[in-house]
């Protein structure tokens, strides 16, 4: 890039900027305006003032007076009322709301049940950046029990807290429209085809460096199916894909292929490398014998082709944490 270049890519640079800037001020004052109406409709009926009609008759009041103002019909207000008495006294809560969208506010109040999970949803979406497709897709896969059920089952595995924070232990991938029967190598086209939203799933911080990534030791040349970089963790992540179940084989190949990349690829500034082995299921048993006497940073995760009953991951996460608080109670 020549120095006139660079001058003109600031100036671009600087106009992005300003734009983005502009829209987190626009999109902060819509939310606070948002709360403040909903604030006063859900008092003026508290104090019963107004009776549930009233809310009928401003929204007719705003469409005949100010017709251009979108947003504020009987559906409208009364979602503004719902987000206000949703999150009001929460003041961890409180302080995030102008973070995000009115949009993503939507799709997590319609969605989300609890406390906990509507907190974790605003969290992520602040982190990750989601538009509100993107919020969705994580909604409609459990993203939240899955995550909270990685934490538990992720527990006693031999990396470090933050490598467990940023990876799950079972990933979704209907998106990828798969036949009935596939090859390895079928899985990783998919994948490849489909990055933008294997992205989505696994994390933004993932940055993607190459399929069949060669690796040169001795004599002999090994390929590595997927290969990216994570920003958050400063570190090379292995992706190992198998169609059927673990087998404690694929460790050694796995650590075989960490120590390559960790001796001729790894920068000096970067963390140790981590790997993944994706696959179709595993018996935990199995999975904790094959870890335990692992020193090196990998974990052991299934897929699914298709989304999970919301309400059978909300069981199975109740009955893994009664496991745990147990097992806890035990150790005391």
């Amino acid at each position: 890039m020549d120095e006139l270049s660079k001058n003109f890519f600031l100036v671009i640079d600087l106009i992005q900027k300003a734009r983005e800037n502009a829209f987190r001020k626009v999109n902060e004052e819509l939310i606070l305006l948002y709360w403040n109406v909903g604030e006063y409709i859900s008092k003026q009926i508290e104090n019963q003032a107004w009776g549930s009609s009233y809310v009928d008759e401003l929204a007719n009041y705003i469409a005949e007076k100010c017709p251009e103002i979108k947003g504020f019909n009987r559906r409208g207000l009364y979602r503004m009322k719902q987000f206000y008495e949703t999150y009001q006294g929460d003041k961890i809560v409180s302080s995030l709301l102008t973070q995000i969208s009115w949009t993503n506010h939507l799709a997590i109040l319609s969605a989300a049940k609890s406390s906990e999970e509507r907190e974790f949803y605003i969290k992520l979406s602040i982190k990750e950046s989601y538009t509100v497709r993107e919020l969705q897709r994580q909604l409609d896969s459990s993203f939240y029990e899955r995550y909270m059920l990685s934490s538990v089952k992720l527990e006693t595995a031999p990396v470090t807290k933050q490598i467990k924070n940023n990876f799950l232990d079972t990933y979704v991938l209907e998106f990828l429209n798969l036949p009935e029967r596939f090859s390895e190598f079928d899985f990783k086209k998919a994948i490849i085809g489909n990055l933008r939203n294997f992205v989505l799933e696994v994390g933004k911080d993932f940055t993607f460096i190459g399929e069949e990534y060669r690796v040169s030791v001795g004599n002999s040349d090994y390929y590595i199916d997927l290969l990216f970089y994570h920003r958050g963790l400063g570190c090379l992540v292995a992706f190992e894909l198998k169609i059927g179940s673990f087998k404690p084989e694929h460790l050694g190949k796995m650590n075989f292929y960490l120590e390559a990349l960790d001796r001729e690829h790894k920068k000096s500034n970067e963390n140790p490398s981590v790997g993944i082995i994706l696959c179709a299921g595993k018996d935990d048993e199995v999975v904790e014998f094959a870890l335990s006497r692992s020193l090196s940073p990998t974990l052991i995760s299934e897929y699914t082709l298709k989304l999970i009953d919301k309400k059978l991951l909300k069981q199975k996460l109740h009955e893994l944490t009664e496991l745990a608080d147990g097992k806890l109670l035990e150790d005391e």
